[in-house]
């Protein structure tokens, strides 16, 4: 799998890490029903874990998705940000257009 940050993606995040976070890729099903209906977005993370798996990429930030969770992405996929938020979206169309930076720095071990 492969992830695009543009420039203003990456100025963002990088304007929101703290410490050596890491951006992980993951499928929130919270409040939404059952594990298959969810939201596809990003977290900045302190730790990395043994599930997550390595996206190819042209960042400096190191970026991972949820292996238990990768069906429900992209193979390619970007990230950008538009009218102050993030958007993730891919060739086939947006799989999210707003991940706030609340939701971003929203700390947990995923």
């Amino acid at each position: 799998m492969q992830l695009t940050i543009t420039p203003e993606a990456e100025q963002k995040l990088n304007e929101l890490k703290i410490n050596n976070n890491s951006l992980v890729l993951w499928y929130d099903t919270d409040g939404c029903g059952c594990g298959v209906n969810g939201l596809p977005t990003i977290q900045l993370v302190t730790e990395k874990q043994d599930y997550h798996q390595a996206l190819a990429g042209n960042t400096t930030i190191p970026a991972f998705i949820d292996s238990r969770q990768a069906v429900f992405f992209a193979n390619d996929m970007k990230l950008d940000v538009r009218n102050g938020v993030f958007r993730l979206s891919s060739p086939e169309g947006i799989l999210n257009p707003f991940i706030s930076t609340q939701q971003v720095l929203h700390h947990n071990k995923i």
